[in-house]
């Protein structure tokens, strides 16, 4: 029985050792990939949610009451200023400027009268200030009616188009009653919140390179044709979100983009000799991104990094790295901390290539 046990013993061992400088063998004859952070003038891109608003939307409501009689345009209709859109039933209110005419001759009459009298010394100077009084008050009385039967016409206010239709022909109309929204889509604010941390950065390079220059990416992915510019930004920040609101305003020659519709504001800012390098060269561990640095020794070390910008493919990186690093790019996974390794070296503008990137 010990005879037996020693025998297999004798053959475990030694298939452990014949095993074992071939999978040493193997470990050694994997290469990994190698290269260095390098320097570079970039420009990252920001992008935030944003609201298309027209430079002018509006509510056109009934100022007086009656019934609907005429409607001249349709949905989604451009219109002119001064153009007559719709129409209240007018009869009352023009009944009420022929009586107010009316109460103005005979006032007229009234004042040529009393005039007379007063040249002949028949009436006082005083009767003849209260006629004139009473014409006054005449006219006064046709230019309100008239008002009142100008409002029964509803007009645009400016060049726009017509959003639906809350009433039909023949409605009874009150005061204030929504007719339909009015929008001057040919110029549009495009509201956008940036971060306070976003904000300070923004308003420093605004100052050193003026800044201003915007991109909007629509709702189909696609770029929108014009460029706009940033022109207002609004006083307070918004203690919930730690926010501020940004304005950027787009010219719409060809009434592509409409009042309410949303998109993606791209900022452009310059990074001044940034330290770049590969984002597959990085990993995560508990949201902190680390490298595996190779030292002189060919031994590796997983360093952590603090990431100061994100470009596509790429971090520019603030702090954990030097410019003469040396940092894995092509399996970090196979591993691990203090693991000695051969490595090929790639300068790091072929590993850029590779990517097919553009960093300026």
């Amino acid at each position: 029985m010990k005879r037996v046990v020693m025998l297999a013993s004798l053959i475990v061992a030694g298939v452990f050792t014949s095993c074992q400088p071939e999978h040493k063998e193997a470990e050694e004859s994997v290469k990994f990939l190698v290269t260095s952070p390098f320097r570079k003038d970039t420009v990252v891109t920001k992008e935030y949610v944003c609201q298309i608003h027209a430079i002018s939307h509006i509510e056109l409501r009934a100022q007086e009451r009656g019934y609907l009689q005429s409607i001249y345009i349709d949905e989604g209709q451009r219109v002119k200023k001064g153009q007559l859109l719709f129409r209240i039933m007018p009869n009352l209110f023009e009944a009420e400027v022929m009586g107010a005419k009316a109460e103005v001759q005979v006032a007229e009459i009234e004042v040529e009268n009393t005039l007379a009298l007063f040249e002949k010394k028949v009436v006082s100077k005083t009767e003849l200030a209260m006629a004139k009084a009473r014409l006054s008050k005449a006219r006064a009385e046709l230019k309100l009616a008239q008002t009142h039967l100008d409002f029964t016409e509803i007009r645009a206010p400016f060049d726009g188009i017509i959003d639906k239709f809350h009433v039909r022909l023949g409605s009874l109309i009150e005061e204030g009653d929504l007719f339909t929204n009015l929008s001057d889509n040919s110029t549009l604010w495009v509201y956008f919140n940036v971060p306070e941390s976003e904000y300070l950065d923004y308003m420093e390079h605004s100052k050193k390179d003026n800044l201003s220059q915007v991109k909007l990416k629509m709702a189909n992915d696609e770029y929108y044709s014009e460029t706009g510019k940033v022109e207002t930004i609004e006083a307070d920040f918004n203690n919930e979100t730690g926010n501020i609101a940004f304005r950027a305003t787009f010219k719409n020659p060809n009434a592509l983009l409409r009042h309410g519709e949303t998109g993606t504001i791209q900022v452009e800012s310059s990074l001044k000799n940034a330290l770049l390098i590969p984002q597959k060269a990085t990993y995560e561990i508990l949201d902190q991104k680390y490298v595996f640095v190779v030292d002189k020794h060919n031994v590796v070390h997983a360093r952590n990094i603090t990431v100061g910008a994100e470009l596509p493919h790429l971090y520019a990186v603030s702090k954990g790295l030097a410019q003469g690093d040396k940092i894995i790019i092509e399996g970090i996974r196979k591993v691990n901390e203090n693991d000695k390794i051969k490595f090929t070296f790639v300068q790091p503008k072929k590993v850029i290539s590779n990517l097919k990137l553009y960093a300026e």
